[in-house]
């Protein structure tokens, strides 16, 4: 179930990126894995499914450093406003 959300926000970004918002949809997707890492970190391991690939420690810092890096990358890029 919670695998399952996870997988359709990140689906909701990559359909706003695939709608010319390119900056909503990767920042939107980066924080759906900070999400998934809050998620990861609270809930047993028995809940979060598919979310679990290694330890809890492994996996929240893992996805905390995806979210950040691409939270981080999408917000240098500079606005052309056009």
């Amino acid at each position: 179930m919670v695998f399952g959300g996870i997988l359709g926000g990140v689906a909701l970004g990559l359909l706003f990126v695939s709608q010319d918002h390119w900056r909503r949809g990767l920042l939107t997707a980066g924080g759906v894995l900070l999400v998934a890492a809050l998620l990861r970190l609270c809930l047993p391991t028995r809940q979060v499914g598919m979310l679990a690939v290694r330890g809890r420690v492994f996996d929240t810092v893992t996805l905390v450093v995806l979210g950040t890096a691409v939270i981080v990358l999408t917000s240098t890029v500079p606005y052309s406003g056009g």
